[in-house]
């Protein structure tokens, strides 16, 4: 989920007009992060200590990659009593959506009703090496995260938590409204207000609103209570 410095620019240029900041109330709504490898050693109990309740750990990416610091994070977020989910990076040029979710289904992208796993995560976003919409049209890629959410859903249960841009959405999907009644949006903006959302959502369950901060990782909100953010966790 690290994004360039054009994609940034992007992101904090989109308008915001569907969310305003006040509707979120920072620092009184859950506060998260996410990280992967990059982000090295992670002290957990100092997280907790600063007050997250939540972290989002890269798992997986396309069906080559295994994050080599997810189980240590996955572990650290456990032990220091976080409630902790996983994610994974798409490629949707290089396999289908259905064999993505099993890939990281298998590599630790399960859900299970604890009350402390968050639904895995779809992280659907600018091609880091090549085209942006990954070479695909607009429906083929609708038809690939369908592919990868119905794969993760009759598995576990649950919908995964589709994590974008309102830039990339509305160029790369043609802006679909599909997914608004089933999978929980994560939006990347970084600036002070949410701004606009892709179609069909009226609000997002996260927002992620800054590449850096307090602590290490992308800084992260949750759209709601500590109880909703358990309830999520529950499914």
């Amino acid at each position: 989920m690290k994004l360039s410095t054009a994609v940034l620019l992007t992101i904090a240029a989109t308008v915001a007009t569907a969310f305003p900041i006040s509707t979120l109330e920072r620092r009184a709504a859950p506060q998260g992060i996410d990280i992967s490898s990059y982000q090295g050693s992670v002290n957990f109990n100092t997280l907790k200590a600063n007050g997250l309740s939540f972290v989002y750990i890269k798992a997986t990416e396309g069906t080559t990659f295994i994050d080599s610091t997810f189980s240590s994070h996955y572990d650290g977020a456990t032990n220091a009593g976080l409630i902790r989910g996983a994610y994974h990076f798409a490629h949707p040029d290089s396999s289908s959506g259905a064999t993505q979710a099993k890939y990281f289904l298998a590599h630790g992208g399960g859900w299970s009703k604890d009350g402390i796993t968050l639904p895995g995560a779809l992280d659907i976003e600018y091609n880091p090496n090549g085209a942006e919409c990954y070479g695909l049209s607009a429906s083929a890629m609708v038809s690939w995260i369908k592919d990868f959410s119905d794969t993760y859903h009759t598995s576990t249960g649950v919908y995964p938590v589709i994590y974008t841009t309102t830039d990339w959405w509305k160029t790369c999907t043609g802006n679909s409204a599909a997914f608004a009644s089933t999978n929980p949006l994560w939006i990347a903006r970084y600036a002070s207000s949410v701004g606009a959302l892709p179609a069909g959502w009226t609000y997002t369950t996260f927002w992620q609103y800054a590449d850096s901060g307090a602590n290490p990782g992308d800084q992260d909100e949750f759209n709601g209570s500590l109880q909703g953010l358990k309830n999520l966790a529950l499914g």
